[in-house]
């Protein structure tokens, strides 16, 4: 039997960690409800010293301004466009490639992996120049094609990493009994192994989609025509010469989190990695 000692242990134990996750969602989520609150409240209000919690005057005046800007929506629709052609891009040449890299043996095979990999840990300010200077010449700069494609060249290294582990997870006795059956590799791809990895493709999609849909520097710096411009940069075209409206910042922040924010509820069960041992039977 227990003792009274051991079983007061094991609470205190269970209270610590409640108590710490308690603490870390509390400081992840008070920069959202900050922000969601500071929208709703008056210029006055959202300058004021000492701050409100909670808005004292409730208002949606900054929203409707927002709203009726000319550019909000255009920018919405520009966010949407880049985003989700930069997440089907790199999940489609992510499968592949990692397929290749999960499936063939061959030289220079471990030596790519890790460029891939280096390439993550290279500041993106640092390939900003090159990346003007290719797209100016390719006569790409100031298109979605181009930011498409600059966005696409950040997300894919980490889409071949992240797909090939959740291939490297299907057993590879499926691609041999396909073969057998005379499916070609393209067939193993499409028929037995996205199945087996649907929930791992729609995951790196989703963080693929959230990198580009919250991407400035890449967007400040190969577009520069208002009509094409994105969400972000919206933004940052509120922040004036002389005052800064941060209701209205506060806003349109809240309704730019609304796409990933959506995106992420309704494919969270994606998220996680999904098990396909079971596949092969014993």
């Amino acid at each position: 039997m227990r003792t009274h000692d051991e079983s007061g242990g094991g609470f205190a134990r269970w209270l610590g960690l409640y108590a710490a996750l308690a603490a870390m969602a509390l400081y992840n989520l008070l920069p959202f409800f900050w922000m969601v609150s500071s929208s709703f409240k008056t210029d006055i209000e959202v300058t004021s010293f000492p701050a409100t919690i909670l808005p004292q005057s409730f208002t949606v005046d900054a929203y409707a301004r927002i709203w009726g800007q000319e550019g909000l929506v255009r920018y919405f629709l520009n966010s949407l466009q880049v985003s989700g052609a930069t997440a089907l891009l790199s999940a489609t040449i992510g499968v592949f490639c990692a397929y290749g890299f999960s499936r063939f043996r061959f030289r220079g095979r471990d030596t790519m992996m890790v460029m891939f990999l280096a390439s993550q840990v290279i500041p993106g300010v640092l390939l900003v120049g090159p990346y003007f200077k290719m797209m100016s010449f390719a006569g790409l700069y100031n298109t979605h094609l181009g930011l498409i494609l600059a966005q696409t060249t950040l997300t894919l290294p980490f889409s071949v990493w992240m797909l090939k582990g959740y291939i490297d997870s299907v057993p590879v006795e499926i691609d041999q009994a396909a073969e057998i059956d005379g499916a070609s590799r393209l067939q193993c791809l499409w028929h037995c192994i996205l199945p087996n990895i649907l929930p791992g493709l729609v995951a790196t999609m989703v963080f693929a989609f959230l990198l580009a849909w919250g991407d400035l520097l890449w967007a400040l710096c190969l577009i520069s025509e208002p009509s094409k411009q994105t969400m972000t940069l919206g933004i940052t075209n509120l922040v004036g010469q002389f005052r800064v409206l941060w209701s209205d910042i506060m806003a349109a922040t809240v309704i730019g989190c609304a796409i990933p924010a959506g995106a992420y509820v309704f494919l969270q069960r994606y998220l996680v990695k999904s098990s396909a041992g079971s596949a092969v039977k014993g």
